[in-house]
């Protein structure tokens, strides 16, 4: 997904992560999920946790209900009182000797946990009916907290900071998740009780960053590779020295210059002889000759000179955007590396790594078919202190053309934002564990499509984890189908998002908790990022009624049952209607295919009550029928209540 985002480099998220739950707590505190206006789960155990002085008592009220427990020997507590109903607002109180911490304005209704990547994270002050949504927003009954992003190695105990609920006003609804927003919104104007929706995404991520390491490493493909994390978390330069020399060993297979070209990273290396370049874009665009065609390795070398001051506090490198592979050293010393052109790379630099004095920063960045080269702008350079201090880098570095190379790609780190495997997992939703929701709302798979298959399983283990980490084994997931994007079909073929949107709605069919939002009519094959958020954000609440809510009320998709030959023709069976399918703007539904084999062929359908019957189809070679089976396929047929039949793929039932 093309979108611009800063990396949470993963060495700043460790260091970070000392930040949390202290080991050895000396002052009474609440874990900062529990801040002020903080929505709780009603009608389930609510748990409560957080540090003191080790050993000594801690006492809870919340609502006249009290409990109290000892902390630990590492200063930590946590407590649980019994399901209350939805009500408030209250004051939750904790107390420990002389001490004592209050959290004020506390609301017990529903709670639901958002995630997903970018469509997920898209704000309502970006969506199509942002004007209207702000105007009517102040609500005191919904409150949302957003997480902040954070990549970590290890599980983290506590959120990174700071950590807010924030109740629902006209100038706070603007950076609330959209979907998440629409949905909580329509729910709690339904069941009159206070809803919180806690809000954790990152804009074009893949699944596999999502789920805990127990169960990716379960699955023999990334054994090694959530291995590797786990030692990076443990020792962050140890892991860094790894990746260095796995990436070392991939370059000397791929690259015949590689070894001697390796010299060029060196600190003292002299580059007198290269030219200088302000990069500011394309290496194509530079006017430096050779470099206007060229595809494959460029060298980009700098010096900045430190005092001994500023090389104690520096702990950071911000190079911005990158086309498309980096590998970058301070001083020899490998600091990172990424895969995406659209991150930033913000690479976090240990201890004793910048010293007083002249430090040498040296690149290698591979074009992998694409512009090439350090394509933010010169301000983004710079190095980062401890203290908030940003050290600027020169403009000019000298650059070298390497090896000619093209159709490579060069693997990421595991720990590498957005195909990092754990990593979001760790730091946006290990902390959370303890706290109960009534839902979780998913909107992810464009950073997966053209691995459907694989999907497959990494949806449904997903959701299996996270039930199992929040000790709720029903809870109830939405799943957003992606909408249409990129280019319409012209005729029958393969297609990425459809096999995506398959996947999720086989995941979802083969679990009792799930529910399917379609979205297939409010895409926009030009942009990956439509704006119509609302009508997907109710038709989750739709979902949620019948899922979570155990409403009887008809799922917001027709379900395609089956399909079978009758006579000549071929109908196929559906399920939830909504009193009986329709077609919009013609008597005929388009869309479907009918398949011998690998080959399809666009088929006439024609609507009968909650059926659809392709008259003539039925011929000896029809093994199946599909529907929707594009990138950005154009429907028009739907359930009596308006809700649009998804993509979807049956194969043929054998007639009685």
């Amino acid at each position: 997904m093309m979108e611009t985002t800063r990396i949470a480099a993963p060495l700043l998220a460790f260091a970070v992560s000392c930040l949390g739950l202290p080991a050895q707590g000396t002052e009474l505190g609440l874990a900062s999920i529990f801040s002020d206006h903080a929505v709780l789960q009603r009608d389930q155990t609510i748990a409560v946790w957080g540090t003191a002085q080790a050993g000594r008592d801690v006492a809870l009220a919340l609502n006249q209900q009290r409990a109290s427990v000892r902390a630990d020997a590492h200063g930590k507590w946590r407590i649980e009182l019994p399901p209350q109903p939805a009500g408030g607002p209250y004051t939750l109180t904790v107390t420990s000797d002389h001490q004592t911490v209050r959290r004020a304005d506390i609301l017990l209704g529903d709670v639901y946990l958002c995630s997903g990547q970018s469509n997920m994270e898209f704000a309502v002050r970006a969506s199509t009916n942002a004007m209207g949504a702000t105007y009517g927003a102040r609500n005191d009954s919904i409150r949302y907290l957003n997480v902040q992003k954070n990549s970590a190695a290890t599980p983290q105990e506590e959120l990174k900071g700071p950590v807010a609920w924030v109740p629902l006003t006209e100038e706070t609804v603007s950076d609330a998740s959209a979907v998440c927003y629409y949905m909580a919104r329509s729910l709690q104007a339904r069941y009159k009780i206070p809803v919180g929706f806690v809000h954790a995404s990152w804009g074009g991520t893949t699944i596999q960053s999502w789920i805990g390491a127990d169960s990716l490493s379960s699955l023999s493909g990334y054994l090694a590779g959530v291995a590797a994390v786990a030692d990076y978390g443990a020792d962050p330069g140890a892991g860094m020295r790894a990746e260095d020399a796995r990436s070392d060993a991939w370059w000397r297979a791929h690259d015949p210059d590689a070894a001697a070209q390796r010299a060029w990273a060196a600190p003292d290396f002299d580059d007198g002889a290269w030219p200088a370049v302000v990069p500011s874009g394309s290496w194509k665009d530079s006017g430096l000759a050779g470099f206007k065609d060229f595809d494959g390795v460029a060298w980009y070398r700098t010096t900045v000179t430190l005092t001994e001051a500023q090389a104690r506090k520096a702990n950071t490198l911000h190079l911005g955007p990158v086309d498309t592979y980096d590998t970058t050293w301070i001083n020899g010393v490998r600091v990172g590396g990424a895969s995406t052109p659209w991150m930033w790379r913000d690479y976090a630099v240990p201890a004793g790594v910048f010293r007083p004095g002249r430090n040498a920063i040296s690149m290698r960045v591979l074009s992998g078919g694409r512009g090439g080269g350090l394509s933010g702008q010169p301000a983004s350079r710079n190095i980062g202190t401890v203290d908030g201090q940003a050290i600027p880098l020169p403009a000019a570095w000298k650059i070298r053309r390497g090896s000619a190379l093209s159709g490579l790609a060069v693997p990421p780190a595991p720990w590498d934002v957005p195909t990092s495997l754990t990593t979001l997992y760790n730091g946006m939703l290990a902390p959370l564990v303890g706290y109960k929701f009534k839902l979780v709302a998913w909107y992810q798979g464009e950073a997966n499509a053209g691995a459907a298959q694989e999907y497959r399983t990494l949806l449904p283990m997903l959701m299996r984890d996270w039930r199992q980490r929040f000790g709720q084994p029903a809870l109830p997931f939405l799943i957003v189908q992606l909408p249409s994007f990129g280019s319409a079909a012209k005729t029958p073929g393969q297609s990425d998002w459809a096999e995506l949107r398959n996947a999720q709605a086989e995941a979802v069919a083969h679990d009792a908790h799930a529910g399917l939002a379609v979205t297939l009519d409010v895409g926009d094959r030009f942009d990956i990022h439509p704006t119509q958020k609302t009508i997907v954000g109710e038709r989750l609440a739709q979902v949620a009624r019948a899922v979570a809510y155990g409403e009887q009320t008809v799922p917001a998709r027709p379900y395609p049952a089956s399909a079978r030959r009758s006579g000549k023709d071929i109908v196929i069976a559906f399920r939830d209607t909504g009193g009986g399918l329709a077609t919009y703007s013609s008597d005929r539904a388009i869309g479907f295919e009918v398949c011998a084999g690998r080959a399809c062929r666009y088929a006439d359908a024609r609507v009968d009550g909650d059926s659809v019957v392709l008259p003539g189809a039925g011929s000896a070679d029809v093994t199946g029928v599909r529907h929707a089976w594009a990138d950005a396929p154009f429907v028009n047929l739907f359930s009596g209540d308006g809700q649009p039949v998804a993509t979807f793929q049956l194969n043929i039932t054998p007639s009685n």
